[in-house]
């Protein structure tokens, strides 16, 4: 049991800080610059972790830039306000992510620009081949520790891991949730705490000041991300651009 627990706390923690790190704050909004090495580096580390539900950085920052253009607009990518449920919702961003991955459809212009690709690795790593492979690894995993047949019901977590954690934040932090700032959007921050999904439920802080490398804005709001990324402006690693300002929340 023990070796299940780690094994689905590591790839859910994992899975989620290359999303919120390379896909989100760095091919998205740039909010801090580093080298080609590193850039590849942490693009293969995204395709290890992440596995069968593996988005290229490149794909996902064109619909995040679109998800805040257009917010809660018919042109979002992903919205409550367009679709009747949480499972609709990842169905219509999953068919816009595989059209724009094979470039079948057109992008503006400033959704393309400074984006991060490494072509040769994303056409590998969408292969359904690939998708299988990983599959029965976890499959492969389970039937080696698993204590009983239970536990096989986080299969699908695992194989579905970064579409679930998008939408987590994509349809709850859009329809629960406190609110820091006023946006236009209906954005919130779906926990006061967020260590569960390292720093992307301030999603409304996350709406009002997008580049800030900082998504956490009062003093309670820790952004575990942040501090690890502080780690790796230290060690020259990364370079961050700016800190979050500091800005007036509503009481």
């Amino acid at each position: 049991m023990l070796v299940i627990l780690l094994f689905f706390i590591l790839h859910w923690y994992f899975s989620l800080f290359m999303q919120t790190f390379l896909h989100h704050r760095y091919a998205s909004h740039r909010a801090f610059s580093m080298s080609k090495f590193w850039e590849r580096f942490f693009y293969l580390l995204a395709y290890i972790t992440q596995g069968s539900s593996y988005v290229s950085p490149r794909v996902y920052a064109i619909m995040h830039r679109m998800h805040h253009a257009y917010a809660d607009t018919h042109k979002d990518p992903h919205s409550p306000q367009n679709d009747r449920n949480i499972f609709i919702m990842m169905w219509h961003a999953r068919q816009l992510s595989v059209r724009i991955f094979k470039k079948r459809i057109t992008i503006e212009p400033r959704f393309l620009k400074n984006l991060p690709d490494w072509r040769k690795l994303d056409i590998a790593a969408h292969a359904t081949w690939s998708r299988i492979a990983w599959i029965a690894v976890y499959f492969f995993v389970y039937i080696l520790f698993a204590p009983s047949a239970w536990w096989f019901l986080l299969l699908p977590v695992h194989i579905l891991m970064v579409p679930l954690q998008g939408a987590i934040i994509n349809w709850f932090a859009h329809k629960y949730g406190s609110v820091n700032f006023s946006v236009r959007n209906t954005s919130t921050n779906l926990f006061k705490l967020d260590l569960f999904m390292m720093g992307e439920a301030y999603h409304n802080n996350h709406h009002k000041n997008p580049s800030a490398t900082n998504f956490g804005f009062r003093w309670f709001e820790l952004d575990p991300t942040y501090i690890i990324m502080r780690c790796m402006n230290r060690l020259k690693i990364i370079r961050l651009h700016k800190i979050a300002a500091s800005l007036p929340v509503l009481h």
